[in-house]
């Protein structure tokens, strides 16, 4: 298996480039589906927030080319894209993987709600019927590493989101909250995030709408024994807007829902009373060009990167600390790896030391002449201890190059022993159920070993 995975995030590309190739919820499903019919990729899922979209595979060749796949389905032009990319393979792509379920890579490090997001993306690829043991098994390692970071590093301490961060750039920009209407356009985990921060800076009233008004009504009846927020049906998005002090927009829409032509309609009820927009959608909600509109300013998500980068400072030991524990958990991951794929290698070594055993006695069994039950469990029993006491050293020896990564020793000992470390057919099968630890899987292929041929004793 090849691990593959490409992505663009706001790292590395625009917003403008971000929204083109944004993926829906709703669309989530048929385009994993797309990506796992891709020649060469044997499983798969995608990862799109407002922050990224990152394709992980397994895929069969280190040729599959994922790239590809953006080209085509999204119609945008690779000379175009191929600055923003990031193209990570095996050891990288876990590290990227491991780094982004804990936060690392994220625009605010230690928010906590990119993992709720990867966690999300597997259920959909597993619903798809797009993944399988391999990417099971990677993902599970990347859920507990990155718990393992937020339960023993303070990344997660005074907990912040890219809702906090655009409530806090919303308080900077009054110098208050107090008084001030607030109508959140779109009624989601990040608006109802954007909800709760804006009760406790004192929001004056806030105003919520969603396309779906149960949705809107449910998050409002949350609110219960504080600032209720009122619900407003979506067809009066616009009318509703004018009263607002301060917009924050989340829809998930792939078009503009706010254009010039509703800014112009919004200063004159609002008698030119200034009115700010804070677009945490990708796509966008709102239009760039309102902000050429005198009284009404706009900020999208790539701005609030510089709210961010304080909340980076006062988490910079939190971060170095979580970097560390992180690699080691992508270690001890790589080493879980080998020790799996190494299982068929001792597996077959024992079967041939088997097989000469079985051989050996068959030969000599004339000669033996009848033995009786006592005689014969003591050969057997003779024989298989010579057998195990044989081959405990080179297992050892394939054992400790695997755990150590020295693949041109490993290779030399299974050719000095004609044996292969590739996986048979059956065990690669086998990988497509999950696989909650690698000493399990080693384990549980010796013991079939142990099941099929009786005369074999596995050491570990």
């Amino acid at each position: 298996m090849i691990l593959a995975l490409t992505g663009v995030n706001h790292k590395t590309a625009p917003i403008a480039l971000r929204e083109r190739i944004a993926i829906s919820r709703e669309d989530l499903p048929e385009t994993t589906r797309a990506l796992a019919d891709m020649p060469g990729v044997s499983e798969c899922m995608i990862v799109s927030t407002c922050n990224r979209v990152e394709l992980l595979a397994a895929v069969d060749s280190p040729n599959t080319d994922l790239t590809n796949f953006l080209h085509s389905h999204f119609g945008i032009d690779p000379a175009e894209l191929a600055p923003h990319i990031y193209d990570h393979r095996d050891r990288e792509a876990v590290r990227h993987l491991f780094r982004m379920a804990a936060s690392l890579d994220s625009m605010v490090v230690g928010e906590p709600q990119i993992l709720g997001q990867v966690k999300e993306a597997f259920a959909v690829a597993k619903a798809a019927g797009t993944v399988g043991g391999q990417l099971e098994h990677l993902l599970q390692g990347a859920f507990a590493a990155a718990k393992k970071a937020r339960s023993e590093t303070g990344i997660g301490s005074n907990s912040v989101s890219i809702a906090s961060v655009a409530v806090d750039m919303a308080r900077k920009i009054f110098g208050s909250l107090q008084g001030r209407t607030v109508f959140l356009v779109g009624a989601g985990k990040m608006s109802e995030l954007a909800a709760r921060h804006l009760v406790q800076q004192g929001a004056g009233a806030i105003l919520v709408t969603n396309r779906t008004y149960e949705r809107a009504r449910r998050m409002a009846e949350e609110f219960e024994g504080s600032l209720v927020p009122r619900v407003v049906p979506f067809e009066s998005v616009y009318e509703a807007a004018s009263e607002a002090d301060i917009v924050i927009s989340s829809t998930g829409a792939p078009h503009h829902i706010f254009r010039p032509e509703h800014g112009q309609a919004f200063m004159q009820r609002r008698r030119n009373r200034p009115m700010f927009f804070i677009d945490i959608a990708v796509p966008r909600d709102v239009d760039p060009a309102m902000n050429k509109l005198d009284g009404i300013f706009v900020y999208d998500i790539d701005d609030l990167q510089q709210v961010a980068a304080a909340h980076m400072e006062e988490r910079n030991r939190e971060a170095s600390d979580a970097e560390t524990l992180i690699a080691g958990e992508v270690e001890r991951f790589h080493q879980r790896q080998r020790t799996v794929n190494l299982a068929p290698a001792i597996v077959a070594l024992q079967r041939k030391a088997e097989e000469i055993r079985q051989g050996e006695l068959h030969r000599i069994q004339a000669r033996l002449g009848t033995l009786t039950p006592e005689q014969a469990a003591a050969v057997e029993a003779l024989t298989r201890g010579l057998v195990n006491k044989f081959l405990h050293p080179p297992m050892q020896a394939i054992k400790q190059a695997a755990r150590e990564g020295d693949s041109a020793r490993l290779d030399a000992l299974c050719e000095a022993w004609s044996v292969s470390t590739d996986l048979p057919a059956e065990t690669e099968n086998q990988g497509q159920a999950p696989a909650s630890a690698a000493a399990s899987t080693e384990q549980s292929t010796a013991e079939r070993a142990k099941a099929n041929e009786p005369g074999v004793e596995v050491r570990q």
